[in-house]
């Protein structure tokens, strides 16, 4: 194994950290001190950098384990934090969050399960990045759209349909996922038992 895997404190890391950190200060804005615009602002810069991190590691050879752990986490952190919040604000429907919430524990949750049953890693769809990418877009539009300004209204069509569709996207690939996780399963037991064998 790449002895560089067990590194712990690299830039990609740090960036990870950074936006992790940068969480509580979106909460703080939105439901704390009510501005909205500027919290819109913060959390699409949050939602832009999200490959940043992973580019950084692959770019300058950063790659760590550690890295590959906290960066989906902070993301899914990132991605449930915002939706309540944003739900919580009203400016988007209950439905909505809750269908974008429902799509982020099947997920995870399946995760998880295959984790712990011994099936190799699972890359990432296209559809799926195209899909959080649209929503990561929708939820900071929903937030600066939030109002009866008249430059708000074509915000919010553009919420809708980018929020529409990323939504749509991450519940295909959710279907999608099925067989790939079934054939990931295979793999890591039969490689299991390869390894146990004599």
């Amino acid at each position: 194994m790449d002895p560089g895997l067990d590194r712990i404190v690299t830039v990609p890391n740090v960036i990870t950290l950074a936006r992790t950190i940068c969480i509580p200060l979106f909460l703080w804005l939105v439901l704390g001190t009510d501005r909205q615009t500027a919290s819109a602002i913060l959390l699409a810069v949050l939602g832009a950098t999200d490959w940043v991190d992973g580019f950084v590691a692959r770019r300058f050879h950063q790659v760590s384990t550690v890295g590959k752990v906290i960066d989906p986490v902070a993301d899914r952190i990132l991605v449930v934090a915002a939706v309540i919040a944003i739900t919580i604000h009203g400016a988007v429907p209950v439905w909505f969050g809750a269908a974008t919430l429902a799509r982020e524990v099947v997920v995870s949750g399946a995760v998880l399960l295959l984790a712990s049953l011994g099936a190799r890693r699972i890359d990432v769809l296209w559809v799926g990045k195209a899909g959080t990418f649209a929503l990561m877009f929708a939820y900071p539009a929903f937030l600066l759209s939030y109002g009866t300004a008249a430059w708000q209204g074509p915000i919010r069509v553009v919420a809708w349909v980018t929020g529409l569709i990323g939504l749509t996207l991450e519940w295909i690939v959710a279907a999608a996922y099925l067989p790939v996780a079934r054939n990931a399963l295979v793999e890591g037991r039969s490689a299991r038992t390869k390894e146990a064998t004599p």
